[in-house]
């Protein structure tokens, strides 16, 4: 089984940085895609950013050029990197490894304010 625990979320004032991190165990981590996504209040949880088991990535368009996702099979770890931060960014994150019907972190908020 599959667990995941997200960290480093907070609050940042725009055009900030932060560095979320996801810890996963339970599984062979390096073989499954791994991602992040971001629910807003009163919206759906959408895509952020994706990487495969081989490094190939791919990012929602909102994000492009600002986000970064980098994957560490060695510590079974996936970071997020956030740079100009909006406060359209504002969200609860997730991890999700793709492994199976795919599994979930707790999230960690993230608050883009001023």
């Amino acid at each position: 089984q599959v667990q995941l625990v997200e960290s480093g979320g907070g609050l940042v004032q725009p055009g900030g940085s932060l560095r979320l991190s996801c810890a996963a165990s339970g599984s062979i981590f390096s073989i499954y895609t791994m991602g992040w996504y971001r629910q807003a209040p009163g919206k759906q949880r959408e895509l952020v950013a994706i990487i495969t088991s081989g490094g190939s990535t791919n990012y929602a368009d909102s994000v492009k050029g600002r986000f970064t996702i980098s994957r560490d099979n060695a510590k079974n770890m996936v970071y997020l990197q956030m740079n100009s931060l909006k406060p359209e960014d504002t969200a609860v994150y997730y991890c999700k490894s793709h492994a199976g019907l795919g599994h979930w972190g707790q999230g960690t908020q993230v608050t883009v304010s001023s």
